[in-house]
């Protein structure tokens, strides 16, 4: 029993042992404990999806995919906007602050 006993005591001084193998623990349980703390934040999200049968029973349109673009969007825009007529209007500056 005393072989033992020192057998295990100078596997357990050797450094890779005490310093090594509990930090490698340390980080891959880490990662692994990261990833279900995590996601429970996903898993517990109140997200809703709301199909388009859904939308239409409360009177919304749905424009299908595609229609919709910047230049589009633009054009409707410059039809508003006159920039023509624009004028730059300063605002007073704060006592103080000369040009």
């Amino acid at each position: 029993m005393d072989h033992f006993s020192k057998s295990l005591d100078s596997f357990f001084k050797n450094k890779f042992f005490r310093y090594g193998l509990p930090f490698i623990l340390l980080v891959v349980g880490g990662s692994f404990g990261l990833r279900e703390f995590s996601q429970i934040r996903y898993d517990y999200r109140k997200v809703k999806f709301i199909s388009p049968e859904e939308l239409k029973k409360q009177g919304i349109e749905m424009k299908p995919r595609g229609s919709v673009t910047i230049e589009t969007e633009y054009k409707k825009l410059l039809e508003q906007v006159n920039l023509e007529d624009y004028e730059n209007k300063r605002i007073p500056r704060p006592p103080g602050f000369e040009d």
